[in-house]
């Protein structure tokens, strides 16, 4: 799906938790975008510091590697909420009706079943770092200026916790399409045609001017 997808609402009890949800997504993908921003500062802080004072950043991988989790994992249920993840819609686009919220609801279980495991097996892996008898908390450390990598670690089941909250909400969504035969459900990403996504962003661009 290249552009995001209309989430249509209500005032049914699954659309206000879809809403109740969405500014604590918006927050988390705002965080991971700043983490980016401050990258990019680092990275011209540290060429610089290297060029004319031969003195980059002490420590510049150990912040990138930290800041990685952020970037990469705090937004995706953001993005799954409006449904911007990269997907073949080929198969999926051409089916209407039950037979298309069945296969929605599906993948949706199955991701999932998935993200319940990486939950579990993340938060191991942070609990395996993380102590609070120890100096910073942290069992483990980065190679070069030694920053506790426990933070990293937290941000991984926290962010798919947030994550299976979302899949939660759009199995309802999608189960409640599939009972009752809805067209256009609440709380889930509505497939556009290419049409209809030329329309919303002429749509954007018109209200951005």
């Amino acid at each position: 799906m290249a552009g995001s997808s209309p989430v249509l609402e209500d005032s049914s009890l699954l659309s206000r938790l879809d809403r109740a949800l969405l500014p604590l997504e918006r927050v988390m993908a705002l965080i991971s975008g700043l983490a980016i921003f401050s990258l990019m500062f680092l990275a011209a802080y540290s060429v610089t510091g290297r060029k004319f004072f031969n003195a980059p950043l002490a420590g510049y991988v150990d912040y990138i590697e930290a800041a990685m989790p952020i970037i990469a994992i705090m937004g995706v249920s953001y993005v799954q909420r409006d449904g911007v993840h990269i997907r073949m819609d080929i198969l999926i686009g051409a089916l209407r009706g039950r037979l298309l919220w069945l296969f929605e609801l599906i993948s949706v279980l199955l991701i999932l079943l998935l993200m319940i495991a990486l939950v579990w097996g993340a938060w191991a892996h942070f609990d395996r770092s993380f102590d609070m008898t120890r100096p910073l908390w942290s069992r483990d450390s980065s190679i070069d200026i030694g920053l506790p990598v426990w933070p990293s670690k937290l941000v991984v089941p926290v962010a798919f916790g947030v994550l299976c909250l979302r899949l939660i909400l759009q199995a309802w969504g999608y189960g409640r399409a599939l009972f009752l035969g809805l067209d256009r459900p609440v709380a889930v990403p509505l497939i556009q045609s290419v049409a209809e996504q030329a329309r919303a962003e002429a749509a954007q661009l018109e209200e951005a001017d």
